[in-house]
């Protein structure tokens, strides 16, 4: 089994990756979904400030792994050889997913520059967005403090995300390509996306 994960601060474009990933017809299992999940358990409200206090708690009362442990489950249960998992958010992660998957665990890194991710935040809206780019460098310090940089740090490759969505696709497709092997749908659907 091959896993990709996708690590990156807040709006890098692990999100767009992934649908990419999906149109691939690769399956994708998201990180972050765990902590909306819990937040609607927890009967909270999916803003910034909720979403950060859950990932924050769960971290604290289950380990800095958490959230990786509840996504194993869900990536063996897609039956598939070739899985993408969007939002790796600390250096506790990447251990979990390599002690589990070995060799078969690839770390994406993606990167823009605050501006621009910012800019994307405004047009994306969810409701787990912050309003302000100082929000945006608290989201950031909030997640360093998860051990994101080391797991940037950790990731076998780098995307480079702060040029247009055609180029981002077309690295992405590339290095998915480059990781997933030979597979004649996911062949056709690469050239499908690249054309």
């Amino acid at each position: 089994m091959k896993i990709i994960a996708f690590v990156g601060m807040p709006a890098s474009g692990k999100s767009e990756a992934s649908r990419i990933a999906a149109e691939m017809g690769i399956p994708v299992i998201i990180m972050g979904d765990v902590i909306r999940k819990e937040v609607l358990k927890r009967g909270l409200e999916p803003n910034d400030s909720n979403t950060g206090m859950v990932a924050t708690d769960l971290r604290k009362c289950e380990g800095m792994d958490a959230v990786s442990r509840r996504c194993i489950s869900q990536i063996r249960e897609t039956g598939s050889e070739l899985v993408v998992v969007d939002g790796v958010r600390g250096i506790a992660e990447v251990e979990c997913f390599r002690q589990e998957f070995g060799k078969g665990f690839i770390l994406i890194s993606m990167y823009a520059p605050i501006e621009i991710r910012f800019s994307r935040v405004q047009k994306r809206g969810r409701s787990d967005d912050m309003n302000s780019i100082e929000g945006l460098r608290q989201r950031d310090e909030r997640e360093l403090s998860w051990g994101m940089g080391e797991a940037i740090e950790a990731s076998n490759v780098e995307i480079e995300n702060k040029s247009t969505l055609e180029a981002f696709r077309k690295d992405v497709v590339e290095v998915l390509g480059n990781y997933s092997g030979s597979c004649p749908e996911k062949d056709q659907a690469r050239k499908n996306l690249t054309e």
